[in-house]
């Protein structure tokens, strides 16, 4: 993690395009939940991030470049957004259904899309974020 900024209700933090970052960034998205008293879908949330995370270094990072993790919590609405900006010019997409189980990959969005309350893909010149939503309520 090269830098970090820590707001009351907002965390941002850059990684490096290498495997150790992601459980970096569950940590940092684990604090934050913890510092905001956000722990009641905290498996669900540490599990999306994960994902993004992984999905962003394997398809959506170039190499020599990293990645950005943004949370964000409204309090008055209670909800929680995490993004995840790359620069890369992967596609996202989850899957139509569940993959066979012999397949290594293809469940982390469909993951995303079962836990999180929603989920998408905005555009970002290079690259894109991809967020998901949890409603704390």
């Amino acid at each position: 993690m090269n830098e970090a900024t820590q707001l009351p209700y907002f965390r941002t933090a850059f990684y490096c395009r290498d495997r150790s970052s992601v459980p970096v960034v569950r940590r940092f998205t684990c604090k934050a939940l913890i510092d905001w008293e956000c722990e009641d879908r905290a498996y669900d949330v540490l599990l999306c991030v994960t994902e993004l995370a992984t999905n962003a270094l394997r398809h959506g990072v170039p190499p020599g470049r990293g990645f950005r993790v943004q949370i964000f919590l409204e309090r008055m609405e209670r909800a929680l957004r995490i993004e995840l900006h790359d620069s890369g010019d992967g596609e996202v997409r989850a899957a139509d259904g569940w993959p066979d189980v012999q397949d290594e990959g293809g469940r982390g969005l469909l993951l995303v899309s079962a836990l999180a309350d929603k989920w998408g893909v905005a555009e970002r010149n290079p690259g894109k974020i991809v967020w998901c939503e949890f409603d704390l309520g």
